[in-house]
């Protein structure tokens, strides 16, 4: 792989037609950005839990907001390693413009989640393993059936982006080809995946071919049945690692899970005693300021995660001839060292018994298991027998956009897969509870 290539404006599904000029000079990556920020599944995050439930007294942070911070930190790691790279070589104009792919994916890279977190990749999986829809599997070819049985929010979003609905125009959102693979974290089929963790779908798999293909994504040394990443799939990972464990801590804190002691400990833990004293020095003068201790919570947040930016950056710079090889395919922060490293150890260690394990989390995450298996139940059903009066009246709540024209099971079910992981968590609540025939108006 190289810069030239793997930078390309070509966008999916428009690949004749010329890029379009604009009086307001947006670039084609900045089109991206906008195009995903003013769209309904981007809006739909608002109310998809990240880690705590929502709503509630004290706001916490949903997909949404998870999603906008992540962008602001992608786009800072992308403009750093534009002038890193602008300072060593003579480069492409394209170059300039990797703080907005980066930003652009960022915004696109949780668009395939389901509702109520992490469980909802989990309770979908959980319902074709083990649950009623384990009848299918004879119905589907072995790949086909691993796009269920793993179902992952990456290959989703993926899917999203790139599918072309009913009704929609060729190409999804008709996105640059640089956008679409640097949103792509595990680029293999389901078929090759050795934990429930792969790029793409069956029904999308020709898609990153052909943009594998123009952007010179070689495949993997090791197994050629899978690709290497596009390095800017090392950039978006890094801005999402900082973003959920740094933001996660603060929310802990601000739910009083963690005391302000812990979070403050945790936080100035990253800074070296001795290498980093003048900082230190000037991180306490500016906490002495300050007497509000969510506001000092926050400022030590802030110092952290650009701290983390730079270090990623740093580290990227220095892995880049392995990455644009292949020979690297680790995160960039699970290569961080020193005082910054055992901090992050540190906060990942507390973070599963104290934040992941809280008892709020686990009973969002015991309804969203409920919620999710019963509607897969109902509208599976409905979709591959729908004769019935009821499977009628069902299939009538799925918009236009999701129905399949298709005759194959595999593409019923995925119709469905798609109206309900495009559902909030409040919407997949109440359909639940209308078919549940709970809360029902008086008649």
């Amino acid at each position: 792989m190289n810069w030239n290539q793997i930078l390309s404006t070509k966008r999916l599904g428009q690949e004749d037609r010329p890029a379009e000029a604009h009086e307001h000079k947006r670039t084609q990556f900045q089109r991206d950005y906008d195009r995903l920020i003013f769209s309904s599944p981007f809006r739909r995050m608002q109310n998809k839990t990240q880690v705590f439930p929502l709503p509630g007294s004290i706001f916490v942070h949903n997909r949404l907001t998870h999603s906008l911070e992540v962008a602001s930190v992608g786009r800072s790691l992308g403009n750093m390693l534009s002038e890193k790279l602008q300072q060593k070589q003579a480069i492409d104009p394209l170059m300039l413009e990797i703080g907005s792919v980066v930003s652009a994916a960022c915004l696109a890279h949780d668009m395939g989640n389901p509702p109520f977190g992490h469980s909802g990749e989990d309770a979908i999986s959980e319902f074709f393993n083990s649950g009623t829809g384990k009848s299918l599997q004879g119905d589907l070819s072995e790949a086909e059936w691993k796009d269920f049985t793993l179902f992952d929010g990456n290959a989703n979003a993926f899917r999203i982006l790139s599918h072309q609905f009913k009704g929609r125009r060729p190409g999804g959102f008709a996105l640059t080809y640089t956008m679409l693979a640097s949103i792509v974290k595990y680029p293999f089929e389901s078929v090759y995946a050795s934990k429930p963790k792969f790029g793409f779908f069956q029904s999308e798999k020709e898609n990153y071919y052909r943009i594998a293909e123009e952007l010179g994504i070689q495949r993997s040394v090791d197994d050629n049945r899978k690709f290497v990443r596009h390095p800017l799939v090392f950039l978006v990972e890094a801005a999402d690692d900082i973003c959920y464990q740094v933001m996660d801590l603060e929310d802990a804190h601000k739910l009083k899970i963690l005391s302000f002691d812990e979070t403050r400990s945790l936080f100035l833990n990253f800074y070296d005693r001795e290498a980093d004293k003048k900082r230190i020095e000037s991180v306490e003068r500016t906490l002495a300021l300050v007497d509000d201790q969510n506001e000092q919570i926050a400022y030590l947040r802030a110092g952290v995660i650009g701290m983390l930016a730079e270090k990623c950056v740093q580290i990227f710079e220095q892995k880049q001839d392995d990455i644009f090889s292949g020979s690297f395919q680790k995160s960039l922060m699970g290569q961080l060292e020193g005082a910054a490293g055992k901090a992050m150890k540190e906060i990942q260690k507390l973070s599963v018994p104290k934040i992941y394990k809280d008892p709020s989390v686990i009973a969002i995450e015991i309804s969203g298991y409920q919620i999710i298996g019963t509607l897969l139940e109902e509208f599976t059903g409905a979709t591959l027998n729908p004769g019935s009066g009821y499977s009628k009246r069902l299939l009538s709540l799925i918009p236009e956009q999701y129905h399949s024209d298709r005759p194959d099971v595999y593409s019923k079910i995925q119709s469905v897969l798609d109206f309900v992981s495009g559902m909030t968590d409040l919407y997949a609540l109440d359909i639940f509870r209308k078919i549940k025939g709970i809360n029902l108006p008086s008649v």
